[in-house]
């Protein structure tokens, strides 16, 4: 009888267990990775309709930030566009189209999951945003789900999958579910972990000359 109860007992711990490691690999992450940079691809996957299948399209491009309101996301193919964030202001720049739209950053970023990874420095910052809880690790990845507490998010979830690498906790995936039913899955490579410094110009816009400034 005491074989018959302590097994199930000893596989709750090791459950148990395997879900604080997951939340602790994302409060080491926050806590010391004060910047990054990294090459990343994202495929993004619309749910299928009525006559049409689902449809994934892919670009790439690369990424870096310094904690806790910088970022960069610079995408490079298939179309040139770029998002910076100086600490103040949120710049995205269509290229093709020659046009910025800047808009303040503490409104346009909210709980998106760009904020999540770039500007909270602990768990308990996170917490006031979202609900976290570990999911099963997979793929060599500890993961951790996260669900916005606002109502009005147009996020349903996301997902960050974390790689313990040479005794530091790197962001390796973002699975990013919104309220379209849309999935966007960003994988990163060749991470650099706290290579660039606050001051770096890579946080620095100036729209171009010729370019028509939208600011909502």
């Amino acid at each position: 009888m005491k074989k018959i109860f302590l097994f199930p007992f000893a596989f709750f711990l090791i459950i148990s267990n395997a879900k604080a490691d997951a939340l602790q690999d994302l409060q080491k992450f926050l806590q010391t990775t004060q910047s990054g940079r990294a090459q990343f691809i994202q495929a993004v996957t619309s749910p299928a309709k009525e006559l049409r299948p689902a449809r994934t399209k892919t670009s790439s491009g690369i990424f870096a930030f310094v904690r806790p309101n910088q970022f960069r996301f610079e995408y490079v193919k298939p179309f040139p566009q770029m998002i910076v964030a100086d600490g103040q202001t949120l710049w995205l720049h269509d290229v093709d189209m020659n046009q910025v739209t800047a808009k303040p950053q503490s409104v346009a970023l909210g709980n998106s999951p760009i904020a999540l990874i770039t500007t909270a420095v602990d768990l308990a910052g996170l917490q006031k945003d979202f609900v976290l809880q570990s999911d099963p690790d997979a793929n060599g990845l500890s993961w951790v789900k996260a669900t916005p507490k606002s109502r009005d998010a147009m996020l349903q979830s996301i997902r960050i999958g974390l790689l313990d690498k040479d005794a530091m906790i790197q962001l390796s995936k973002l699975e990013i579910h919104d309220a379209f039913g849309q999935v966007s899955l960003i994988s990163f490579e060749k991470f650099e972990v706290n290579s660039i410094k606050r001051d770096s110009n890579l946080f620095q816009f100036v729209p171009p000359a010729q370019a028509q400034v939208i600011r909502p």
